[in-house]
């Protein structure tokens, strides 16, 4: 019986609720290898988390049997409740509606993986909104500014 073989890369951007600055130093790294179980206990292969204070990318070898919006909703549902439940924070924690999902050949694939691991870098020098542009246009998505994240420049 023959057998479905694929590579599938894809980016997920996701953002915290109002964009603040809650995923923090002390516990970031946690969050990152909890994201990361979640995608591996869904059967898909986690290649990169990591991210800013506001804001996190995820690369993802997707198989086809996973719809993009079921594994994001699941990673931003059980990260929310992991986070909430630690109680790092003296508020509730929640991630912004929506998220970007961008697909990668083989050949990009290293490239991803050292663009999410650099994020402290590069966000030195590019805020998350010219980051978050930047893929809309690279990947030709069209879009209306009233639908993407908050911003807060």
């Amino acid at each position: 019986m023959p057998g479905t073989f694929s590579q599938i890369y894809i980016q997920y951007v996701f953002a915290v609720k109002g964009r603040q600055n809650l995923i923090n130093k002390r516990f970031e790294e946690e969050v990152y290898k909890y994201i990361s179980g979640i995608i591996t206990n869904k059967g898909q292969k986690s290649l990169a988390v990591n991210g800013m204070p506001d804001h996190v990318h995820v690369l993802v070898g997707l198989k086809p049997i996973m719809r993009i919006s079921d594994l994001i909703r699941d990673i931003k549902n059980n990260s929310t409740n992991f986070i909430n439940e630690k109680g790092w924070l003296n508020q509730k924690f929640s991630w912004q509606d929506g998220y970007g999902a961008f697909s990668y050949s083989q050949s990009n694939f290293g490239k991803v993986i050292d663009y999410i691991k650099n994020q402290k870098q590069r966000h030195a020098k590019k805020t998350f909104r010219q980051e978050y542009l930047s893929f809309l246009k690279k990947f030709d998505i069209p879009f209306e500014e009233k639908y993407l994240f908050e911003f807060y420049d």
